[in-house]
């Protein structure tokens, strides 16, 4: 099964924006194990939200786009991997050792419809 793992880290917070050396060597050794043991499919971090746009449809109604920062938002989507794993438990356990490498991160671990 696939499962998308969405990292959410506080907007607010620069260090989370400005990853350090140490932080992306552990990060670059656990993409690359789960590469190799055939877990991640792929996996990308995204910029903060002043680089990006919000778009809603309303019922019955047009689109509106907001160009970003979401000031409402304290924490946004960091980041995703998409991974494999045999069930939820597996993929809970591949978040938890994920949510490992970093100081404080709340992942949302969720199944890809098949």
């Amino acid at each position: 099964m696939r499962f998308l793992m969405m990292h959410r880290l506080d907007e607010r917070a620069p260090e989370a924006w400005n990853p350090s050396q140490e932080f992306m060597e552990k990060m670059g050794e656990c993409i690359q194990d789960w590469t190799d043991r055939g877990i991640l499919i792929t996996a990308e971090g995204v910029h903060p939200s002043a680089k990006g746009a919000r778009v809603r449809k309303a019922r019955g109604g047009g689109t509106t786009a907001t160009d970003g920062p979401f000031t409402e938002a304290k924490e946004v989507i960091g980041g995703f991997a998409l991974i494999n794993a045999t069930d939820r438990a597996e993929a809970v356990r591949y978040a938890q050792e994920y949510a490992a490498l970093f100081d404080e991160v709340e992942v949302e671990v969720r199944p890809v419809v098949e």
